[in-house]
């Protein structure tokens, strides 16, 4: 026996995890970010969308860079600790355990608004027991329901496109290809789309699952985002060219209202279908992903230890899936989280941050360093660019992680020389 009790099960191939990276970025964007968006942007929408794919590209190209370097669970929190210090690790782990925890609630709470409206809360709780179950039972498992999920929705987006390009309510002109008032618009929206484009990292965050890392996991980033960003692309014309931008950013539920005024209201119930499924997808993805970052932290103490466990039959991290799974019914039962979206952003291109300053320092030539470089800045700027109370609260809670940080220091240098007394007497 070659490996010891505490790590995972190689069983990832290429195509499971392009699987589970499309399984997290098709779904919560392109099913309900489109209207807020659009909202924001206004004719400047497919700009902002250009500008989230070119930030996304860059953090994407620096994560796959550095999974190759550091195949382990975690992501960013391995990569940050690895090439920038303990302290930017456990910020990126930080504010991509809350972000997205926040996250997979607003997921299941979206799967209840479409299944049942009126027991929304129930329905949501209902999701994140089933779905943890399914993860507890095994990775392997966990990619087959992804390649189910991801296979139906990739169909009911096919059929939005093409209903809505070939309508007689379709129009080029109602696609409102124009320059805003102001760049403001476009970059909030182009940090709201960005939420959708961020489940890439999930392929970075399973490194410790996937075989031949160094080869699958360069692969497979690129390859799952340039696939999202095409249906992305190809969703939001087809959407624009039947409503326009004013009537898309006030739609609720933009792809019902899309093939409804393209005048095939019969389609609705699959597209509300088609999105609870969607994000089912996104949630399961999701509790995966934070679930490997809360294991790689406990690893390391910055979490209880006893979240570290692997269990010994199915090869994942049960405590650490069952925790962050009780947290999320509990968020899903008594929260409405739809406003926690934005913050859900801001930790996410916090922890993007971290991972292009780490891939910064993987080589001095230049030429390597243009795509991290162009992807800080990215971050930096979306980040800022959300609605305030969005960069309030999400610079509250990272604030409250380095308080965090810095007490576990001094408490565990305390502890070290015994009572806090001065080491070396």
């Amino acid at each position: 026996m070659t490996t010891s009790g505490t790590e995972l099960r190689r069983s990832l191939g290429l195509r499971d995890a392009v699987l589970v990276g499309l399984g997290s970025m098709i779904g919560a964007g392109v099913f309900s970010a489109l209207g807020p968006a659009a909202r924001a942007a206004g004719p400047g929408l497919l700009l902002g969308l250009a500008v989230a794919a070119v930030v996304a590209y860059c953090n994407a190209m620096s994560s796959a860079r550095l999974a190759a370097r550091c195949p382990a669970s975690g992501g960013t929190y391995v990569y940050g600790r690895e090439r920038l210090g303990p302290f930017w690790g456990y910020l990126a782990g930080w504010a991509f355990v809350v972000g997205k925890t926040a996250s997979c609630a607003a997921m299941a709470l979206t799967v209840g608004a479409y299944v049942w409206p009126g027991q929304a809360h129930a329905v949501a709780v209902a999701a994140v027991v089933a779905l943890t179950a399914v993860n507890y039972g095994g990775i392997q498992k966990s990619a087959w329901l992804t390649r189910l999920i991801v296979a139906f929705v990739l169909a009911v987006l096919a059929a939005v496109v093409v209903v809505c390009l070939t309508s007689p309510a379709a129009g080029a002109g109602r696609l409102g290809i124009g320059v805003p008032s102001g760049a403001g618009g476009v970059l909030q929206a182009a940090g709201l789309l960005f939420f959708a484009f961020a489940g890439y990292a999930r392929i970075a965050t399973l490194g410790e699952e996937v075989r031949d890392p160094a080869r699958t996991i360069p692969r497979a980033v690129p390859l799952a985002l340039g696939i999202t960003l095409v249906l992305y692309v190809a969703v939001a014309v087809a959407v624009l060219s039947v409503l326009g931008p004013g009537r898309l950013g006030q739609a609720t539920a933009p792809l019902a209202d899309a093939v409804r005024a393209a005048g095939v209201p019969g389609l609705v119930p699959v597209v509300r279908v088609g999105a609870a499924v969607a994000a089912l997808g996104s949630l399961l993805a999701l509790i995966l992903g934070v679930s490997r970052t809360t294991l790689a932290m406990a690893r390391d103490r910055h979490l209880p230890g006893a979240l570290a466990a692997v269990h010994p039959r199915y090869r994942v991290p049960h405590r650490a899936e069952l925790s962050v799974g009780a947290v999320v019914a509990v968020l899903a039962a008594t929260v409405d989280v739809r406003g926690a979206i934005g913050f859900s952003s801001f930790g996410v291109l916090a922890y993007y941050a971290v991972a292009n300053a780490s891939a910064w320092t993987l080589s001095p030539a230049v030429r390597t360093r243009v795509v991290p470089a162009v992807g800080l800045l990215g971050c930096a700027t979306l980040a800022c660019a959300l609605p305030a109370a969005s960069v309030a609260v999400g610079a509250a809670v990272l604030v409250v992680g380095v308080l965090a940080y810095g007490v576990r220091r001094r408490w565990a240098g305390r502890g070290a020389d015994g009572s806090g007394r001065a080491r070396g007497r």
